[in-house]
């Protein structure tokens, strides 16, 4: 992908916009992120007015005019959702469409019919990876819950052998596997090649599911035995259709973009000539943007058409499915503003100048901000964009491979520990039918267990690549 600025990536060539020491751009960091939280929890404002409203707290504490905080924030937001914004939407496209048309449900039926006993939480891990890959993490959660819950009913299973493995699959994707918007943006801001940091992230992602989903499953059903509740499971979201389309052909469509991107960081291995007509076009065809375009229009007619979709509600699904995530672009948008002021405000500089003084890592303080970052805000996608914006100078000197590397860290440390300040503790707890305590025990537990696994392989490989 190409940067989002030249400012945004090369931070250390960049002229802060205030002359404040170490310590007080310290201060000035956890001011500002003091102010998002507060915001957010204590006056449950917006993400995206707390981001905002935070990123000129940022620049005050640290003593920057104004008029440069503003232009910071700006630059940044702007920069970001010109990034990914398109990018964001074309995927929540073709999430609709996969919901809409009954492809989601044709693969979860098709492999629940195999499935049975002890398999039952490894078919529900696959079936969240498969169906995490395009969408976001709010939307897989919808999707997938109603499904659990009836699994464990009509199965009579543990809810919460079912749910850990299939919450395990979406929360993994979301943190680790582009194209989810924070890992985008991660590679983004890092420069980072997206085709080898999908292949690591799928790498990391393995076992990290594994041991998060249906092996801490067992320990989550024993801690929290509770059976599905009543209320929370709904209608299907397509038993209204006349037809839905085939497994295959939907497994095809979902898994086309990420076979798009995949053969493009092939073909730069193999070629390696950025001159070479295959590799040009490999650049072109892989680039997430006509990788997911592509997708999309494959999908209106595999899963549109083939659920007996007329044009205007092909239409009409594209346009509902844009609605939703205004939220999300703008959260996404502000979070790369606060992260440019982040940037312009020397915050950058003074982590690379700390960090040389450091015998950590450079993957392990990145997963460490990003856990900060984490446990403050609630949001894994704030983290991320704004843990990227303060480790993207320690980028400049690392090998390809490496860089990739530093956004899973990124990634992993962005999904510590989920707790009140984050919106999907809510929604596990609401849809599970849990209490605080329980929400917990359970899905807090298992979003730990994903950040410290997937942290620890990034450590792993970084010694062996």
């Amino acid at each position: 992908m190409t940067r989002l600025s030249v400012e945004m990536l090369a931070a250390d060539s960049v002229e802060p916009i205030t002359s404040a020491g170490h310590a007080q751009l310290g201060i000035a960091v956890l001011a500002g992120i003091a102010v998002i939280v507060l915001l957010i929890t204590k006056f449950k404002l917006h993400a995206f007015l707390a981001l905002t409203i935070g990123s000129l707290a940022l620049g005050a504490f640290a003593g920057a005019p104004l008029d440069k905080t503003i232009v910071s924030f700006t630059t940044g937001l702007g920069s970001t959702v010109a990034g990914v914004g398109v990018l964001i939407a074309l995927g929540a496209i073709l999430g609709r469409l996969l919901a809409d048309s009954g492809g989601a449900d044709q693969i979860v039926d098709t492999i629940l019919a195999r499935a049975s006993g002890r398999s039952m939480p490894w078919a529900m891990v696959l079936i969240a990876s498969v169906i995490g890959l395009p969408l976001f993490f709010e939307v897989g959660v919808v999707l997938m819950i109603p499904v659990v819950l009836m699994v464990a009913k009509r199965g009579n299973y543990s809810l919460m052998r079912i749910g850990i493995p299939a919450l395990a699959g979406l929360s993994v994707m979301h943190g680790l596997v582009p194209p989810h918007p924070g890992p985008l943006v991660a590679i983004d801001a890092v420069d980072a090649n997206l085709g080898v940091t999908l292949a690591l992230g799928v790498l990391v992602a393995i076992p990290t599911v594994i041991i998060a989903g249906p092996v801490f499953s067992r320990f989550a059903a024993r801690w929290v035995d509770v059976p599905a509740p009543e209320r929370m499971i709904p209608q299907r979201p397509s038993e209204d259709l006349e037809r839905r389309p085939g497994f295959g052909v939907t497994l095809v469509t979902i898994l086309l973009p990420v076979v798009m991107m995949l053969a493009k960081a092939l073909v730069d291995i193999v070629v390696d000539d950025p001159e070479n007509t295959v590799q040009r076009v490999f650049d072109v065809v892989g680039s997430p943007l006509i990788a997911l375009l592509t997708a999309v229009i494959v999908g209106m007619f595999t899963l549109g058409r083939a659920a007996g979709f007329t044009k205007d509600r092909i239409s009409a699904t594209v346009e509902k499915s844009l609605a939703p995530i205004a939220g999300i672009l703008l959260i996404v948008g502000a979070g790369g503003g606060f992260k440019q002021t982040l940037i312009d405000s020397g915050v950058g500089r003074m982590v690379l100048e700390i960090s040389e003084d450091w015998s950590i890592p450079a993957l392990l303080l990145a997963w460490l901000i990003a856990v900060a970052i984490r446990l403050a805000t609630g949001s894994a996608t704030v983290a991320t964009i704004s843990a990227a914006g303060l480790v993207a100078p320690l980028a400049a000197d690392m090998s390809t491979a490496h860089t990739a590397l530093l956004v899973l860290a990124i990634g992993a440390g962005s999904l510590f520990f989920s707790h009140v300040n984050d919106a999907g503790f809510w929604l596990v707890k609401e849809y599970f039918g849990l209490t605080v305590g329980q929400n917990i025990k359970t899905w807090s537990v298992m979003e730990t267990i994903i950040s410290v696994t997937a942290g620890g392989l990034v450590l792993l490989l970084s010694l062996v690549i």
